[in-house]
């Protein structure tokens, strides 16, 4: 999948260490589920057993449309096939980019034009923390509606904070 300033492919093997790495920075890992440090052996399994053979996830590598450069990765998860919904996920690991205003949008059109285009999704949603500004102003732009707040659910960085939860419905991105 081509936009215009950036690709969706498939995740290669040796995208793997890039990705790792970038996931493994404390400043980006903040804003994850996971919240250990990833080895090379844990990543080479979530290759092999959720990216390569899991039919609930939809992952993708993002890259430089111009350069081929790969700059992080996106995806669907969660898919839940009888309900149309599953769980939006994008980050920029590149240049500690996490998410901009040029690649990520970009990158975030065209996993929701595969999701409900091609996947015939009803439902895509996001979880994110409060402390990610960066989202907070990310999903709203890409149409997702705040739908709910779980309180104290992430404990990080010596406080808890509260899960934000998104969505975007099949007939709002159509419009």
């Amino acid at each position: 999948m081509s936009g215009t300033h950036t690709a969706l492919r498939e995740i290669l093997e040796e995208d793997l260490e890039a990705l790792r790495v970038w996931r493994n920075n404390p400043d980006q890992r903040r804003y994850f589920r996971e919240y250990r440090d990833i080895t090379p052996s844990m990543q080479k399994g979530w290759y092999e057993n959720t990216v390569c053979r899991d039919d609930r996830v939809r992952m993708f590598a993002i890259a430089e449309k111009a350069s081929g450069r790969l700059l992080g990765a996106c995806g669907l998860c969660y898919i839940d096939w009888l309900r149309r919904s599953a769980d939006f996920s994008i980050y920029l690991g590149a240049d500690d980019l996490y998410i901009d205003d040029t690649f990520a949008p970009d990158a975030a059109r065209l996993l929701l034009r595969y999701g409900f285009e091609e996947l015939n999704l009803h439902r895509v949603w996001a979880e994110i923390y409060d402390f990610d500004s960066a989202k907070r102003d990310f999903l709203p732009a890409l149409g997702f509606k705040l739908e709910g707040r779980h309180r104290e659910t992430h404990w990080s960085e010596g406080r808890w904070s509260d899960s934000l939860f998104y969505g975007l419905l099949d007939r709002e991105y159509f419009g």
